[in-house]
């Protein structure tokens, strides 16, 4: 079963309330123009990064989205996941794991070399199915961010 859909502009109406929700269950503090500037360039086919529903596309049930750089230590092309998000009420049927999956495989065949992603490290559920996913805990490594 094919659950991603690579989305565009045409999907912005469908994506601003699973983006919406996502960020207010993270307590992001973004709003709607917030959200909107930050998924055009993305959806408007902007290189450094893409956006995928998950499920049927003209009623997804979720989204996952993923910047790109270049990484000298992997070797090249390497993904963040920046976000993933399932409506609640779907959640623990193994979509997210489904998508994810279609994800990694889509974008390692693409020449994609490493797929990194923050996650809470209180979140152990979070960690769990992460871990399903084959995603390991860099050991040593923590994420730092300076916001500009």
């Amino acid at each position: 079963m094919k659950s991603l859909h690579l989305a565009g502009s045409e999907d912005i109406d469908r994506l601003m309330p699973l983006v919406s929700a996502f960020h207010a269950e993270e307590s992001y503090g973004t709003d709607e123009a917030h959200i909107r500037a930050a998924l055009a360039p993305i959806l408007d086919g902007l290189p450094h990064g893409a956006i995928w529903l998950i499920g049927p596309r003209k009623a997804p049930v979720g989204y996952i989205l993923v910047s790109f750089g270049w990484s000298l230590e992997f070797g090249g092309l390497d993904a963040v996941l920046d976000e993933i998000f399932i409506r609640p009420a779907v959640r623990g049927r193994g979509m997210g794991g489904e998508a994810l999956h279609q994800l990694v495989t889509g974008l390692r065949d693409a020449g994609v070399k490493a797929v990194h992603l923050e996650a809470d490290r209180t979140d152990e559920p979070l960690q769990r199915f992460y871990g399903r996913n084959r995603f390991q805990l860099r050991e040593g490594y923590a994420l730092m961010s300076r916001v500009l």
